[in-house]
């Protein structure tokens, strides 16, 4: 399988509000940008929707090294949580609705059909990939204003 490279972020302009999310998909030399963004969202939508864009990019089953500074993506995954959830007919373990079962069930497809490797990093840190991430997203987000 081909290993691929992907970077995500997602932004919001109040929470919710105009929000953007980017990507970078890395295949050897080749890069590609890919961003969106939406009227009225959620931060955590904009974080997911980054996600599935880059992972719906993919023309066949892929290693995915998958980059991201949200912990709600990362922990949700690597700890199992959204899986549980979606077992549970998307109810939390406090009872609650899982918020975004639409987003997470499409994510959680592409996890089964991609192997992904999931990594945190920091935000608006020393990361060139995640800050051009951050950048896309912004801009994406300020075409809603």
């Amino acid at each position: 399988m081909k290993k691929v490279t992907i970077y995500t972020d997602g932004a919001c302009s109040g929470n919710p509000g105009p929000g953007g999310w980017g990507a970078i998909l890395m295949y050897g030399v080749h890069k590609k940008e890919l961003s969106g963004g939406e009227g009225h969202t959620t931060n955590n939508r904009m974080e997911l929707t980054g996600v599935i864009t880059a992972l719906e990019a993919l023309k066949e089953p892929c290693i995915v090294e998958l980059y991201s500074d949200s912990k709600y993506v990362i922990d949700a995954l690597e700890k199992g949580w959204a899986k549980g959830w979606q077992a549970k007919g998307w109810v939390k373990a406090d009872k609650k609705p899982a918020l975004n079962p639409d987003l997470w069930g499409r994510l959680l497809e592409l996890c089964d059909y991609h192997t992904v490797n999931l990594h945190w990093v920091k935000g608006h840190a020393e990361n060139p990939y995640n800050n051009r991430c951050d950048e896309l997203a912004v801009a994406q987000s300020q075409k809603y204003r």
